[in-house]
């Protein structure tokens, strides 16, 4: 199992996300070890994304670990929901990705409990889903994607990247429209894209 090194982080932030796509995301735990493929990221491009947390530059409690250097582990609550991101860029350009789906590996019994038996299909299709199956919390806060227990290690080759815009993000304006989604192409783990309410803007 090799470890991404901590240099893969310094990628630009499109390039990392789509980077990302076939890599493994690994949480060894108590029960053993949860592993999956990333199938599908979300980059948020910092001050200037209205989509971002870091728009405007925002700096709170929970964006701080935005600001820090690539490769840190930037994780959130949504409803009842724990996300996961990487941090992207240099120190205080508070980028992120969002991992959105990955591809169950290791620890499927485990998975399947998480997620309360439900088909297989379902356990990681979305980056609530997700974290759910492979038991990450918002512990892992600050955390480094390069460093045990919580790591991305080098994982398959895809044979095709599709890119489209963000989902979920109905009230950012033209950046709903932002082609910055990748994901495997057919692969059966990506999370379903719902078309935003949002007039389309002219922004090309």
């Amino acid at each position: 199992m090799r470890i991404v090194p901590k240099e893969f982080y310094e990628l630009p932030t499109l390039e990392l996300a789509k980077a990302l796509i076939g890599k493994l995301l690994v949480h060894d735990t108590p029960e053993g070890r949860l592993s999956g493929y990333i199938v599908e990221t979300e980059a948020y491009m910092g001050p200037l994304d209205q989509a971002a947390h870091s728009f405007g530059g925002r700096k709170t409690k929970r964006t701080e670990v935005m600001f820090r250097e690539p490769g840190h582990i930037y994780t959130y609550q949504m409803h009842t929901h724990t996300l996961i991101n990487v941090v992207a860029e240099d120190v205080d350009e508070p980028h992120a990705i969002l991992i959105r789906a990955v591809e169950p590996v290791e620890g499927q019994t485990v998975m399947q409990a998480n997620r309360n038996q439900l088909p297989k299909k379902q356990w990681t299709n979305g980056p609530g889903k997700l974290t759910k199956a492979l038991g990450i919390t918002m512990a892992h806060y600050g955390e480094l994607w390069y460093e045990p227990p919580l790591y991305i290690a080098e994982g398959k080759e895809v044979s095709g990247i599709s890119t489209g815009p963000r989902i979920g993000i109905d009230n950012s304006g033209e950046a709903v429209h932002y082609p910055y989604r990748f994901w495997e192409t057919d692969n059966p783990f990506v999370s379903k894209y719902r078309a935003p309410k949002t007039p389309k803007y002219d922004w090309v």
